[in-house]
């Protein structure tokens, strides 16, 4: 049997956060209280350990421009927008203004606000209105399953030489493997296109429910 990625129990789980970029308190504040107003919902927002990841990515790859599909409450964003060069640009794609004016708050409560521009609306639309040029430094795609293989085949194009793709929710909690309903369906699809994608060098992780990283060739 091969070495493999290590089973995280709770408690191992706390102390992976707490040794790498703990959340500060506005983090913690907004991941509590996506939890109590949205409980339903709240497993859409990315775990702590993967906002830290986002803004070491950011920071890695000297982003100045970048973009989000799929924003929710705002934490991957927040995370995102953090690791932006001097003088950085997010833009963010949702179609949801009630979990957005969340995100909003804690985008102004971090002084991050005006790095960021929120675009409501189907991101696909968003996404194809972009300048058609490699520009892109960053992406994270973690919206609609279905709609992954569009938001893949209007990013990849913008992306510079070298740019990072990021993809969330690649594992669908283990279901890739027998896939149970049609957004399951739609990422075992998504994985294998991407797999054959001879743009892109990718690895994928299991960091929360998995974890795609693409570097653009």
């Amino acid at each position: 049997m091969s070495v493999k990625s290590l089973p995280l129990t709770d408690e191992l789980h706390e102390y992976l956060v707490a040794h790498g970029s703990p959340p500060d308190e506005i983090v913690r504040e907004l991941v509590e209280e996506t939890r109590a107003a949205l409980p339903a919902e709240a497993q859409m927002q990315v775990a702590p350990e993967q906002a830290a990841l986002l803004t070491f990515l950011a920071r890695l790859v000297g982003a100045r421009q970048a973009v989000e599909v799929g924003t929710f409450t705002g934490l991957s964003s927040l995370a995102i927008a953090r690791g932006l060069a001097d003088g950085g640009r997010l833009t963010c794609f949702d179609i949801s203004a009630e979990y957005t004016s969340v995100a909003r708050r804690y985008w102004a409560r971090a002084g991050v606000d005006d790095r960021i521009e929120l675009r409501i609306g189907p991101a696909a639309d968003g996404l194809h209105d972009l300048p058609h040029e490699r520009y892109l430094d960053f992406a994270f795609i973690d919206a609609d399953k279905v709609g992954y293989p569009v938001y893949w085949s209007e990013l990849v194009p913008r992306m510079r030489p070298g740019g990072l793709i990021a993809v969330d929710n690649v594992l669908r909690d283990g279901r890739v493997l027998a896939p149970q309903d049609e957004a399951d369906r739609a990422i075992a699809a998504f994985n294998d296109e991407v797999l054959a994608d001879v743009r892109v060098d990718l690895v994928m992780l299991p960091v929360a429910d998995g974890l795609t990283l693409a570097r653009v060739r």
